[in-house]
């Protein structure tokens, strides 16, 4: 795979340049004074097991119709939001600012502190726990992290993990298909 020879930038509110911008409300300013240093993904399908069309991106900006599928219901109305979203042909969105505190992570911890929301970035890849990831997305992954890690150097590569690490047994994701040494790989090269 090869990587795009211009690393995208974050501007000063956190924007990364070359991508879309639908911007949640489901967002808010993180606590004075919080140091970004925790990088958490994720993986989202609507309805459960289908991709394409607009369910996530209706999720994330509230307008998500709760009558269009029985999934629906029980989480149209829940706020939440991530800082980027790739989609399975590697197209990425913004949601949320990276200054911004997403709410992506829910009941969450890592090493003994909680509230992960609060100083982490959230990156949902658009797939599920059945299915591998595609070549597109982990390129387009592994270019957006750069560019993350060049703006927040506490986000070590230990401080890189899954949902699943931080809410363990509440969340799979982004599951057993999603191969942690090929995006390893893709980010030291």
């Amino acid at each position: 795979m090869s990587t795009s020879p211009t690393l995208p930038k974050l501007d000063e509110a956190g924007w990364l340049s070359s991508v879309e911008y639908h911007p949640s409300p489901n967002q808010n300013s993180r606590p004075p004074g919080t140091v970004i240093d925790l990088l958490v993904i994720h993986a989202i399908s609507l309805p459960p097991g289908e991709f394409g069309g607009p369910w996530i991106d209706d999720l994330f900006l509230n307008r998500l119709d709760p009558q269009v599928h029985p999934y629906f219901a029980a989480i149209a109305t829940n706020p939440v939001s991530a800082h980027l979203l790739i989609r399975r042909d590697g197209r990425v969105i913004q949601y949320v600012a990276c200054e911004q505190r997403a709410w992506h992570a829910g009941v969450s911890s890592f090493t003994g502190r909680a509230r992960c929301n609060d100083y982490s970035i959230g990156i949902e890849l658009e797939g599920s726990d059945a299915v591998p990831f595609t070549a597109e997305q982990y390129e387009a992954l592994a270019i957006s992290t750069r560019a993350i890690l060049q703006r927040y150097p506490a986000i070590t590569p230990d401080r890189i993990v899954g949902h699943a690490d931080i809410a363990p047994g509440r969340k799979t994701d982004p599951g057993p298909y999603f191969d942690w040494a090929l995006y390893r790989r893709l980010l030291s090269g």
